[in-house]
């Protein structure tokens, strides 16, 4: 969308129940990138964008902006409690949602870093926090701008938060819907809203107070917080840990880091395009950007209470050719190895959401099933189970956090190995981004294949679970693999 330009389309009004939102459809449907391009100037733009679409795990697009509240927070200040103000705000205004439209029709939504694990679990931290990153952030969404891939179609839904009252909800949501509508289809340039010393290069954190930087091969300008040499004896010394009892499966990482050298709005629009995901998201947290292409979701809660859980472990690249790609398909659905590593990790998310939901009713309804990616293919498994009376999504959240696929088994020991072996902290990456519904439903992504924008930087750690047999050689080029379609987005040829 150039400056000028307009999008166009009607506000078609929706039948909703007494009582709920209020809705249009928008006909024909926009594009959603090119939405969420139009409200980039309103402060926290969020964009989930099933950018690799799917009619299971790609269907739902949304578009919000202009938040009523922020919450940002890191573990260990004072007074701090995680998820206190979003809970309140869930607690305070409870709103059904319209049948047949996309699930997220107004509610929290924002980001939950992986050093929040200190809030649930003592767990030490890392050495080394360069960029200080808030563990929660979190903006409560009056309206939404969704789109059903499926069906290709779009609304505007408009809640009336924070107006508990039945004469003024309505009222307000109107007005809103007014508002946003005027906004989407008025003759503006696009002027994305953060501010220009977020990614001038190392203009906010030098350099000299990183911790030390090791080129990585091939990537001019790319650097790792691992040499080749560090990150392969981390492998071996995590290997140690495994036949000492310790850990069955610990998942390791490198942080890889370069210069933001624009916006990394526009650096997100590449990636969703180079690299589209079901779970993709931008995020703008102010101080910083969350950018994902993440194809794993980890935590969904329909509104009946039904929580869904698709853990991600066994990896290959994609193939040159369509007879090395179905090779190489072949090679992961026969791994004895990356069978043992997923159905480990499943294992332990039956563990993680059992603590919330009713006795009897977790099971395993996919194992170990192949689906591929742009630069990869993976071993996905589905775990489901139904929230017990009275436990809401974020009580499910705090049992499981972070991700078992991103951590290890058992859980815990595997956190005190990576925050030993690790050199920096992880921020957002292995926690999650996603949304809670003023209906008490959830969808949240693991923050992998994810870009984290700011201070003149953007990161993009990647890594993988190491077990017994793991050959330490070969996990590093797995990370590689891993970061392919990243490294492509900042315009490096892998």
């Amino acid at each position: 969308m150039d400056a000028g330009s307009q999008l166009q389309f009607d506000a078609i009004p929706v039948a909703t129940p007494p009582g709920g939102p209020l809705a249009v459809e928008l006909v024909p449907a926009p594009d959603p990138w090119e939405v969420a391009r139009r409200l980039a100037h309103l402060p926290h733009l969020l964009f989930l964008d099933s950018a690799e679409k799917h009619g299971e795990r790609g269907r739902y697009s949304y578009v919000a902006a202009d938040p009523q509240s922020f919450s940002s927070s890191a573990v260990g200040e004072p007074e701090s409690k995680p998820f206190e103000s979003e809970q309140a705000d869930l607690q305070l205004f409870h709103l059904a949602s319209i049948t047949g439209l996309p699930p997220f029709q107004g509610g929290v939504a924002g980001l939950f870093g992986y050093e929040l694990n200190r809030a649930f679990e003592r767990i030490a931290k890392t050495p080394l926090d360069e960029f200080r990153h808030p563990d929660i952030a979190t903006c409560t969404y009056p309206w939404i701008v969704s789109f059903d891939h499926s069906q290709n179609r779009s609304w505007l839904v408009a809640t009336g938060f924070p107006f508990l009252d039945r004469e003024n909800r309505p009222k307000h949501a109107q007005a809103t819907i007014q508002k946003v509508y005027k906004t989407l289809t008025a003759n503006l340039a696009y002027t994305p809203r953060t501010p220009q010393s977020c990614f001038m290069p190392a203009a906010d954190l030098p350099a000299s107070s990183l911790c030390p930087q090791f080129p990585l091969p091939n990537f001019p300008g790319v650097t790792s917080n691992f040499d080749r040499e560090g990150y392969e004896a981390a492998v071996r010394r995590v290997v140690e840990y495994i036949h000492a009892g310790d850990a069955f499966q610990v998942n390791l990482s490198q942080r890889l880091l370069a210069p933001l050298r624009e916006h990394p709005l526009e650096l997100y629009g590449r990636l969703r395009t180079l690299n589209p995901a079901p779970f993709s998201a931008y995020f703008d947290l102010g101080d910083f950007q969350i950018l994902s292409a993440s194809p794993e979701r980890f935590l969904r809660v329909h509104p009946d209470g039904e929580v869904e859980t698709r853990p991600i472990k066994g990896t290959r690249p994609r193939g040159r050719t369509p007879e090395e790609d179905a090779a190489l398909i072949r090679d992961l659905a026969s791994s004895p190895k990356d069978h043992a590593e997923n159905v480990m990790i499943v294992d332990l998310l039956r563990n993680d959401i059992g603590k919330a939901c009713e006795y009897g009713s977790v099971r395993v309804p996919r194992v170990c099933e192949v689906e591929s990616f742009r630069f990869v293919h993976h071993l996905v498994s589905e775990v489901r189970g139904k929230l017990r009376p009275g436990v809401g999504p974020l009580d499910l959240l705090a049992g499981a956090f972070p991700g078992g696929s991103v951590t290890g088994a058992p859980k815990v020991r595997a956190m005190e190995i990576i925050a030993e072996l690790e050199p920096t902290a992880r921020g957002p990456y292995c926690g999650c981004l996603g949304w809670i519904g003023f209906d008490g439903a959830m969808d949240t992504n693991i923050l992998i294949r994810t870009f984290t924008a700011g201070r003149g930087w953007v990161q993009f750690p990647v890594g993988g679970g190491i077990v017994a047999d793991s050959d330490p050689a070969r996990e590093y080029e797995e990370t590689l693999h891993k970061a392919a379609g990243l490294l492509r987005s900042l315009r490096f040829d892998v």
